[in-house]
């Protein structure tokens, strides 16, 4: 960050202690800032898929109380009856039994007070251990829910970063070259015929050339990498991650000899990824300040291919 904004203080005019880089050294710069910056991109997108994850934790871990505070219910309905009837009855004990009745039913007594007692110490029991695996489990959801607040509020930390570092990268491309964006146009050639859902992908992917890189974005507008890729496939019904190395994650290995139309090309260690759509060439959000693109899949050197499932 600190280079970064020594960077943009030589860009913008201030005094340098050494002559200003060339084109040439401007154009790797800003690829290397570029690069940061998509870093920085999708680990914000990873954050948003650990609170969705999150989130869906939690609303199992509520739905997971609800039995138990059923089951919690009928056991303390059970002791306060016991209770109320001790109360009422006073105890019994042996004596009691000895002294009332025939004598010939002194076994059966005995043995209906020892099933009674059991019983009570069944409902004391279950009530004990409902008790204790509802706070356990109201203290698990509790810990759960200080994750996620944590986690919303480093993404949100996180975003104020990426949005001034966006802010720079932009102010640094227009200096270098005068234009915040590289204005490709939308496309306006043949689009490639392919069946299936891969078609669909490959289409809509056509389709968004020309607009603009926005981070965490997945269309319709603005996408980074990661949310182009997710959002063409979800035009052709399949779900995918939106994060790069998340997407790695969800995809068959395949061959860069078994690519075909569809399939994903992944960059720099899963810190970038692309849509492959034929005759060597890739449909990409490159970086911030710059448009969809369709180009070569020789941008860099891939790192691994993947096969939606």
């Amino acid at each position: 960050m600190v280079a970064l904004t020594a960077f943009a203080i030589t860009l913008s005019g201030a005094p340098a202690a050494h002559a200003a880089p060339s084109a040439a050294e401007l154009k790797k710069k800003i690829k290397a800032a570029e690069e940061k910056l998509e870093d920085v991109t999708e680990s914000y997108n990873k954050m948003r898929l650990d609170v969705k994850a999150t989130k869906a934790d939690v609303k199992q871990l509520e739905e997971s109380l609800k039995p138990t505070k059923i089951a919690l219910a009928a056991a303390t309905a059970k002791v306060e009856t016991i209770a109320t009837t001790t109360y009422m009855q006073g105890r019994t004990g042996g004596v009691t039994v000895l002294v009332s009745g025939q004598q010939g039913e002194l076994l059966e007594r005995l043995t209906f007070l020892e099933q009674i007692a059991r019983e009570n110490q069944q409902d004391i029991d279950e009530f004990t251990e409902t008790t204790q695996t509802f706070a356990e489990r109201k203290a698990a959801l509790k810990t759960t829910q200080a994750k996620q607040s944590a986690q919303v509020k480093e993404l949100g930390d996180r975003k104020k970063k990426i949005e001034a570092d966006l802010k720079k990268l932009y102010d640094m491309r227009e200096t270098a070259f005068g234009s915040p964006t590289e204005d490709t146009g939308s496309y306006t050639g043949k689009v490639p015929s392919i069946a299936g859902s891969a078609g669909k992908a490959v289409s809509y992917a056509f389709g968004a050339i020309g607009k603009p890189y926005g981070y965490g974005d997945d269309g319709p507008n603005s996408y980074d990498c990661s949310g182009l890729t997710s959002a063409a496939w979800a035009a052709a019904g399949k779900s995918l991650p939106h994060n790069a190395a998340a997407q790695y994650s969800a995809t068959a290995r395949i061959s860069k000899s078994d690519l075909r139309p569809g399939d994903l090309v992944f960059y720099r260690s899963n810190g970038h990824v692309a849509l492959y759509v034929g005759d060597g060439k890739i449909i990409d959000a490159p970086s911030a300040g710059r448009d969809v693109l369709h180009r070569t899949i020789n941008i860099m050197t891939p790192n691994g291919y993947g096969r939606v499932k």
